[in-house]
């Protein structure tokens, strides 16, 4: 059994058959996959998709973003993520909210600095940034941001352990993508019991929710302002997103996550 992208060609399916006969092949939909190749790659994605045993998404959404056709193949696994080893204890001095993720066009990466700008003087906000810049100009467009915005702070590329410390210290966790197959960010950030302020798109409300309250409109500084500034304000709202949050713990445990393979693995297996 192999598992690959669906970007992979789908002559690499074919060949990996040839190769090893009757051993089954599962793509795995990634949001590049869902929301950026299968428009601009329709070919080889959708043909990839077609040839596969088995699809494999990180939520439920996902079903209504792909070609009908391709839904019995399909089945949602949440990515899981590990608890954090003690209680949360969020800053005191500020009100901290972070960004994990490298700094990338698809991430809007800089949407949540930008959205904290020029806020009046007695808001504590301030964003905590942590993730590698893409490249040469994203490193530099961070370091221009913080020269003129003393409220972001961008730490670059740091291990896991600091990500976990991060989560156990912030007030809130923003995901501003345009677009994501299903985020380990934000399930990382819900077991944690952090809550998320998110964009609206699909692969966001696919985690959290059709009804979390907390989404704002994509790319839309303004109404990210007005999310932040009401997060910080109204502790009902915060609570109420972290009881939501918490809610949704139970669904990214390992052991879903891994039943959830034994069950695709095993259905693949009967049907190839």
């Amino acid at each position: 059994m192999v598992a690959l992208h669906a970007w992979r060609s789908a002559e690499s399916i074919v060949a990996f058959r040839a190769k090893f006969p009757g051993r089954p092949v599962i793509v795995a939909l990634t949001g590049t996959d869902i929301y950026a190749f299968q428009y601009s790659h329709p070919e080889t994605t959708l043909e990839s998709m077609r040839v596969a045993d088995g699809l494999v998404c990180l939520h439920d959404r996902v079903a209504m973003d792909i070609p009908v056709e391709f839904g019995a193949k399909l089945t949602a696994i949440p990515q899981s993520a590990p608890p954090l080893p003690g209680p949360r204890v969020p800053a005191k001095q500020h009100f901290d909210v972070c960004v994990v993720g490298h700094l990338r066009a698809e991430k809007d990466s800089l949407r949540a600095a930008y959205a904290v700008r020029d806020l009046p003087p007695q808001s504590r906000l301030r964003v905590i940034h942590l993730g590698k810049a893409y490249n040469a100009e994203w490193a530099e467009m961070a370091q221009d941001e913080m020269a003129r915005n003393p409220r972001y702070i961008w730490h670059g590329e740091v291990p896991g352990w600091r990500v976990r410390r991060e989560y156990g210290h912030t007030h809130a966790v923003v995901m501003s993508s345009i677009m994501e197959g299903g985020a380990n960010v934000v399930s990382e950030a819900i077991v944690a019991g952090v809550p998320v302020l998110a964009s609206d798109i699909s692969g966001n409300i696919g985690m959290l929710g059709e009804d979390y309250p907390g989404y704002y409109k994509c790319e839309d500084t303004d109404a990210l302002r007005a999310l932040l500034i009401r997060a910080e304000s109204e502790p009902a709202f915060l609570e109420d997103l972290t009881r939501r949050c918490k809610a949704l713990a139970p669904h990214y445990t390992l052991e879903v996550e891994a039943a959830g393979w034994r069950d695709v693995i095993a259905r693949v297996t009967a049907t190839a």
